[in-house]
C-alpha cells in the first residue's frame, strides 16, 4: 500500500491553544514535553486522546539548551540533557497537573545527545555526541541524579542513542559516523556496563546508525540510518549479539530532495509498523514490519514540519506528535488502526528550535 503525502491543516500560536483548540481533560489525555533549545525551555502541553487537541499547560526554564527528554515507566520524573552545558536534569513531575519542578542538575560531558532509563528505574544512562562516550548515573529514590557518574565508558564521537533491551541485560549505543552499533552487557545490581565482545557491531560506510526502538514482543531491535536515509531490523541472541535482518529506505523512489538524514526512528505499540523521520524530505516515513522483523518495507511518507528532529507516538497508539526544529511547530496526527497511516489534525506553534518531544499518559 503507498499513501499520499498528508496535508497540513492549521497553525496556531500556543498562547491560543487552550482558547482556540484545546479539548476538555479527561483520563485519556496525555502530557506532551518538548524542548525548546532557542529559548532554554521546555514546554508541557495536553492532548485530548479523544480529539488529538492540544492545550497550553506550562513553561518551565532550564539550565542550558534542553535536548532528550525522558520520562520514568511511572511518570513520576522526567530526565533532560543539556547539549549546551553538558548537564543532565531531574525534574520532578506532580502528579495532577503534569508539571515540572527541577530537582538537580549534574555536570556531565560534552553535548549528552540522548538519555534513557533503565529497566527497573534505578539507573539513567547517557550518551556524548562530542565527548564520546557513555555514562550511568544513580537515580535516588526522590529522583534526583547522583552528582557524580558510577560509570563513564569511553567509545567514540558521534554516539547518538542509548537503550536497553527488555530484559535489562543489554545495552546498545549506535554512532553516527564511525557507523558502528556499540554492544553492553549491564549488571542491573550494580549499574556498571562492560564490553560485550566484540565490543561493537561494524556497519557499511556512510550509512550512520543514528537511534534505535524495540519490537514490543520479541527480541528485535530497530536502527534508523542517518547517511542511509533507510531503517535496518537486528535479532539479538541470548549473548546479546545483533545479526542484521532487512533494510528498508525512508524515501519515496521519486523524491525530489537533494539531501537528507534520518532523525527518530519509533515502532507503534502493536509492533506493525515503524516510522522514521527525514530531515531534508521533510516527512514521516512509514515502514511494515512482518515475519519478525525479517522483513522491512517502505509503505509512503507524510508531509510534516521544517527538519523534524523529534516525534512521539502515544502508549495507546492512536496518535503521533512530530516536532519541527526548523518551524518551531508540533503536528498532531491520527494513526489509522488499520494501515499505520497518518492523518494530520493541527499544528501549534510551540517555540524556537524545537527539538525534542516526548508523551506520558496523564492521571
Amino acid at each position: 500500500m503507498r499513501y499520499r503525502v498528508a496535508t497540513i491543516f492549521m497553525c496556531l500560536p500556543i498562547a491560543l491553544l487552550a482558547a482556540s483548540v484545546g479539548g476538555s481533560a479527561s483520563g485519556s489525555d496525555y502530557h506532551i514535553y518538548c524542548s525548546v533549545t532557542g529559548q532554554q525551555a521546555i514546554v508541557q502541553l495536553r492532548l485530548d486522546s479523544e480529539s488529538g487537541t492540544l492545550r497550553s499547560e506550562h513553561r518551565i526554564g532550564t539550565p542550558g539548551e534542553p535536548g532528550a527528554l525522558t520520562v520514568t515507566d511511572d511518570g513520576r520524573f522526567l530526565y533532560a540533557s543539556m547539549r549546551s552545558t553538558g548537564r543532565l536534569c531531574s525534574f520532578a513531575v506532580d502528579s495532577a497537573s503534569g508539571q515540572l519542578s527541577l530537582l538537580n542538575a549534574v555536570d556531565v560531558g560534552a553535548d549528552p545527545a540522548h538519555v534513557s532509563v533503565a529497566p527497573g528505574g534505578r539507573f539513567l544512562f547517557s550518551a556524548y555526541y562530542v565527548e564520546g562516550g557513555v555514562a550511568v548515573h544513580r537515580i535516588e529514590r526522590d529522583g534526583t541524579l547522583s552528582q557524580q557518574a558510577l560509570q563513564w565508558v569511553p567509545t567514540e564521537q558521534r554516539a547518538h542513542a542509548i537503550a536497553a533491551d527488555a530484559t535489562g541485560r543489554y545495552v546498545f549505543v549506535p554512532h553516527t559516523s564511525p557507523n558502528r552499533i556499540y554492544q553492553f552487557r549491564f549488571d542491573a545490581d550494580s549499574g556498571l556496563l562492560s564490553a560485550a565482545e566484540p565490543a561493537f557491531l561494524q556497519r557499511p560506510e556512510n550509512t550512520g546508525p543514528r537511534h534505535l526502538t524495540w519490537a514490543p514482543m520479541a527480541p528485535v531491535m530497530f536502527v534508523d540510518n542517518e547517511q542511509g536515509s533507510s531503517v535496518t531490523s537486528y535479532r539479538m541472541d541470548d549473548q546479546g549479539q545483533l545479526t542484521a535482518l532487512s533494510t528498508a529506505t525512508s524515501l519515496p523512489e521519486d523524491a525530489a530532495v537533494r539531501q537528507n538524514s534520518n532523525a527518530e526512528v519509533l515502532i507503534h505499540p502493536r509492533g506493525r509498523w515503524l516510522y522514521v523521520a527525514n530531515r531534508g524530505h521533510d516527512s514521516i516515513a512509514l515502514i511494515s514490519v512482518s515475519e519478525a522483523g525479517s522483513r522491512l518495507k517502505f509503505e509512503g511518507a507524510f508531509a510534516t514540519q521544517q527538519t523534524p528532529r523529534s516525534f512521539s507516538v502515544t502508549a495507546d497508539g492512536r496518535w503521533l506528535l512530530a516536532a519541527g526544529q526548523a518551524s518551531g511547530n508540533l503536528e498532531v496526527y491520527r494513526i489509522d488502526p488499520d494501515n499505520g497511516g497518518l492523518t494530520s489534525v493541527g499544528v501549534a506553534r510551540v517555540g524556537t528550535q524545537l527539538w525534542w518531544v516526548t508523551t506520558h499518559p496523564a492521571e
